[in-house]
């Protein structure tokens, strides 16, 4: 089994059996994790760059400590205090880095599709650690080995994901990867957030939050921005919290053995009350060991490159 891609750019460009074969890597990554010493050889004398053009604290640490459990050396570019800041277009920035000997390049833009234009102009791998409103792929397979790893298959659950789905990146990976490996996935959320052609690709969409939790295996709860009430897309957060918020009452239309998930940061009282976000249905915390999990997968199947097809 190999990737088709030295990029990971997006999970609409990976097959079932690709996101199968990363989550059995990232099973024995996790292996790994669990162990005394948490460190492999695997990426000794490998270079990791995360290029960050967008704020983040959770998903560029665990980069990070996914590649130095690797033993491969990793560094951040402060996009402010780079030559970015001083004009230097994204493809410059990119060859410069590639220049320098970097195996893999992780960036994360507001602008969707920007993960593309790197991938086509270096020789390192590129990986999408977020790019506008288009993917997440990293955050969906976390959450897709979370899921698995409690259920065993994604095969036939239903999964309800309450929101923002308009803006949220990480729904649309999820929606892509659960879908290929057989959920059924709904969502539910304010009107004004919610995007009109989600019909098209097999997704359920509720007027309320009851509706999508009826029989729900998995619960995904997702962070509302607060910029999007100064535009009127919701009255305020006591309201949103008032309709869509996910408490214990509204948590038992689900089934018993419910899983909830949240790509975080949470903000308790407004997506999740505080007693669901601590409580045992809970895996939000699971999903931060996992997402290292997965990325270290991710790190050393694509630089390892017989793991690619047509790479050598």
């Amino acid at each position: 089994m190999a990737l088709k891609s030295k990029d990971l750019l997006g999970l609409k460009d990976l097959t079932k059996e690709e996101i199968e074969y990363i989550l059995r890597t990232a099973k024995t990554m996790k292996l790994i994790l669990e162990s005394k010493n948490k460190k492999t050889p695997h990426l000794q004398g490998k270079s990791v760059i995360t290029l960050f053009y967008e704020n983040s604290t959770r998903t560029r640490l665990s980069f990070e400590l996914a590649a130095k459990y690797m033993s491969a050396s990793a560094a951040n570019i402060s996009v402010a205090a780079s030559s970015v800041a001083k004009g230097e277009t994204l493809i410059d920035t990119g060859k410069t880095i590639d220049m320098m000997g970097a195996d893999v390049i992780i960036i994360r833009h507001s602008m969707a599709g920007t993960p593309h234009l790197l991938a086509r102009n270096v020789e390192a791998s590129v990986i999408n650690a977020g790019d506008g409103m288009n993917e997440h792929p990293t955050q969906a397979l976390l959450d897709m080995f979370t899921v698995i790893e409690k259920k065993g298959s994604l095969a036939g659950l239903k999964v309800a994901i309450i929101g923002d789905i308009y803006h949220s990146r990480v729904v649309r990976s999820n929606i892509l990867g659960m879908t290929k490996l057989g959920a059924e996935v709904c969502v539910a959320g304010p009107s004004t957030l919610i995007p009109r052609e989600l019909d098209r690709v097999g997704v359920k969409v509720f007027n309320t939050v009851q509706e999508a939790l009826i029989d729900a295996d998995v619960v995904m709860g997702l962070r509302i921005q607060k910029e999007r009430q100064k535009k009127g897309l919701f009255p305020s957060l006591r309201e949103y919290y008032r309709f869509f918020g996910l408490d214990d009452k509204r948590l038992k239309l689900a089934k018993e053995d419910a899983l909830v998930l949240h790509p975080g940061p949470v903000n308790r009282g407004v997506e999740l009350s505080t007693a669901v976000v601590d409580g045992e249905k809970s895996l939000i915390n699971e999903q931060v060991t996992n997402g290292v999990a997965v990325r270290m997968a991710l790190l050393y199947l694509l630089t390892r490159r017989d793991n690619v097809e047509g790479v050598n």
